[in-house]
């Protein structure tokens, strides 16, 4: 059983909220702000989210037909069999529960305004894949992880730490959102035959195969281009993120070119390996000057 469980959390998603955490936690150990126990209920918090979009989203499209035996994504769990609706929903409760309590603690440590933050993650979680509007059925899916992945993850922890906010903080949020809404934009493009089929208009069937990917490439065009602008003020260590990332960038840019079907799963699993490098390595940079 818990292997089926460890399937419907898709373990590959999981460096898209990892990866923010950690970059925000840099920026604020960067200004002598760093607080280990806020950096780990941060985590607790962002993985828990992160499974709750992953089950509601397993429970949300089988109801709605969303999943079929032509799904090229991973296996659900609901639509194979392998978990009842009152499972799901009680994995559901379980994790967003989770995730309520390790936002609490953070607010505890840190300020009450963050409650505004932890309500909006989960709203964005439901709001994600049902709800009257379900946001990832109209075109917004990209968008909400743009802004919760990146924006939120990012500024949202560096605040929980320092209790301020900075345009730098704002910055790497934005290249971490673009890299994390292009991971979705993946998930969409793969599945654009089983969502117009299932009348589901994701961004990538309103624009189209080619489009989408057209799209893809711009948006990590324009995180490496805003890495740039936002790591000036630190001069050559912050060109070193941009140097490592751009041959992986290339590889990606070949892969969203080449890849069909089934196959674009290597590329969403390879985007999040992208996301995850260049927040681990935007990191070290970071903290460097400040390790004694």
């Amino acid at each position: 059983m818990l292997k089926t469980w460890w399937l419907a959390a898709r373990p590959k998603t999981l460096p898209a909220s990892i990866s923010p955490i950690l970059l925000g936690s840099a920026l604020a150990w960067s200004d002598d702000g760093l607080r280990l126990t806020v950096l780990v209920l941060a985590l607790i918090c962002a993985m828990a989210l992160q499974i709750a979009v992953n089950f509601a989203n397993d429970w949300s499209d089988a109801r709605s037909g969303v999943d079929t035996p032509d799904r090229l994504g991973p296996q659900r769990i609901m639509h194979s069999g392998m978990a009842t609706d009152g499972q799901m929903k009680l994995a559901l409760i379980v994790v967003s529960l989770v995730a309520l309590l390790s936002g609490l603690g953070i607010v505890w440590l840190s300020h009450w305004s963050l409650l505004v933050f932890g309500l909006a993650s989960m709203l964005g979680v439901f709001a994600y894949s049902g709800g009257p509007y379900p946001l990832a059925s109209h075109g917004l899916g990209e968008v909400t992880v743009f802004l919760f992945f990146g924006l939120l993850a990012v500024v949202g922890t560096y605040f929980a730490h320092t209790q301020a906010l900075t345009l730098t903080s704002f910055g790497y949020a934005a290249v971490a959102g673009l890299i994390s809404a292009a991971i979705m934009l993946v998930n969409n493009l793969r599945d654009i035959p089983t969502d117009a089929q299932a009348n589901k208009r994701t961004l990538a069937v309103r624009l189209g195969d080619t489009a989408t990917r057209q799209l893809y490439q711009w948006m990590l065009i324009a995180a490496l281009v805003l890495h740039l602008l936002v790591s000036f003020p630190i001069g050559l260590w912050g060109v070193i993120p941009a140097l490592l990332l751009a041959p992986l960038v290339v590889k990606r840019f070949k892969e969203v070119n080449r890849l069909q079907g089934r196959d674009l799963n290597q590329l969403l699993a390879n985007t999040a390996k992208l996301e995850l490098v260049y927040c681990l390595v935007t990191s070290v940079i970071l903290v460097l000057p400040f390790v004694e």
